[in-house]
């Protein structure tokens, strides 16, 4: 399924789970075969982010 256009939270949340049913469905996120659940999580967070046009250094920074 295509990931969703957008870059507010509830589209990167969306499409991280879209990702990661994925994997639980064919076992590979595109073209990368994550061995465990925990790094297919990683895996999708990263393209959900890159989608977006976000980086993960920017969203935990304390002010």
């Amino acid at each position: 399924m295509p990931l969703k256009k957008g870059s507010s939270q509830s589209v990167v949340s969306s499409n991280i789970k879209t990702l990661v049913d994925d994997w639980k469905k064919e076992g590979s996120i595109g073209t990368s075969h994550p061995p465990t659940k925990k790094k297919a999580i990683k895996q999708a967070v990263a393209i959900a982010l890159a989608t977006a046009g976000k980086s993960r250094n920017n969203l935990k920074r304390p002010s």
